[in-house]
């Protein structure tokens, strides 16, 4: 394999000519990655779709709680509907209601292109409720009633002990997964290996063979986000552009597993933090999921990518770097680096569930503030 071009080599090798198509649109065109939209914002995934090229998006607490925020003309006189139609119900439900909501609207903007592609892609990813992380059968029986939202809805669900056990469960039953929560080569192969064990399970019961699109989420720029936390709490000094590839290297080496393996599921990159979390992928049989900024940045920037990218190494040096720096980077990187027992409390895991724990929080509140207003 080639090693990877620098990031100055990559700013020289834009394209040029006369085609003035969004980069991302000529990405999907020329190579099997696909775009999908990290945003269930109705205007800006309408322009992801139609300029952008995207097949796919996304929505979990923050976003959501996020678009409701930023869209009161919209869910403010909604949310009181809802609220009125149900006057027993509490904030919660009520917030969660407006969430599924939003999220069936965005899938109706992908179902071209989940028929176009027989449900490999237009998926609307719809994450699972964050308070249930410590009960499968709940979580299972949440995305059950989520897939039931929408024909291409696709259900998140965290790549934790309690959720690897869930997401193998809603698999066998016929949901559509994509796992959340997940930085780490492990995690994303343990994910891999319960779709598998699910699959088969139907295969042996004789249920439906059908395409549930299932994807498997890394987050690359949280795994990049939780090193520069430890190399700072250790007062390690490391080349900092060494851990921007921190990510782009767990997410290489896990696709390189999911082909070994022959995992039917895709790998799927979120949580953007460097236009080579975009770049360096193209040409793989994944997914790359920017939020809507990144992509119109990408675009706006003609940022270049070459359409065999994701098979370049990236460079030893600076593996042997990060691997000096910090013990955990081999725990994200290497497939073996934890067991599913030390999931939960890796550094990203416990932070990134936090924050989607607090967003619920947000929600009731914004809720509350709408229904029973300060006097």
């Amino acid at each position: 394999m080639t090693t990877a071009p620098t990031t100055e080599a990559l700013e020289t090798s834009a394209t040029t000519g006369a085609d003035t198509r969004p980069v991302t649109r000529r990405a999907a065109e020329q190579t099997p990655t696909a775009l999908w939209n990290d945003s269930a914002d109705p205007r800006e995934l309408a322009t992801a779709i139609h300029e952008y090229g995207a097949v796919g998006a996304t929505c979990n607490p923050v976003i959501a709680y996020t678009c409701i925020q930023q869209d009161p003309e919209t869910w403010v006189p909604r949310i009181r509907e809802i609220a009125a139609e149900q006057p027993t119900a509490g904030e919660s439900w009520i917030g969660w209601k407006a969430v599924e909501e939003l999220s069936v609207a965005a899938a109706a903007q992908l179902l071209p292109a989940f028929e176009a592609s027989g449900g490999r892609n237009g998926r609307l990813s719809m994450q699972t409720d964050p308070r249930l992380h410590r009960d499968a059968d709940a979580l299972v029986e949440q995305a059950a009633r989520f897939s039931q939202l929408a024909p291409n809805v696709i259900v998140k669900i965290p790549a934790t002990k309690v959720g690897i056990a869930a997401i193998e469960e809603a698999a066998f039953r016929g949901v559509s997964i994509n796992a959340t929560v997940s930085f780490t080569v492990p995690q994303v192969v343990a994910v891999g290996e319960a779709i598998e064990r699910a699959l088969d399970r139907r295969a042996a019961e004789g249920l439906p063979e059908q395409e549930f699109g299932h994807v498997v989420t890394l987050m690359a720029g949280r795994f990049d986000d939780w090193l520069k936390t430890v190399v700072k709490r250790d007062h390690v000094m490391i080349d900092p552009g060494h851990l921007e590839w921190a990510g782009v290297a767990a997410v290489k080496q896990a696709y390189r597993v999911f082909r070994e393996r022959g995992f039917r599921s895709r790998v799927l990159v979120a949580a953007f933090r460097n236009p080579l979390q975009w770049s360096e992928f193209q040409g793989g049989d994944l997914v790359v999921s920017p939020p809507f900024q990144w992509s119109k940045d990408i675009n706006d920037n003609a940022y270049p990518f070459r359409p065999d990218a994701i098979d370049d190494e990236v460079p030893a040096h600076v593996l042997d770097a990060l691997r000096a720096a910090t013990p955990e980077f081999a725990r994200g990187y290497d497939v073996d680096g934890m067991t599913i027992d030390e999931f939960d409390r890796f550094g990203a895991t416990v932070t990134t569930l936090r924050q989607f724990l607090d967003a619920d929080a947000k929600l009731d509140a914004l809720v509350r503030d709408i229904i029973v207003p300060a006097a």
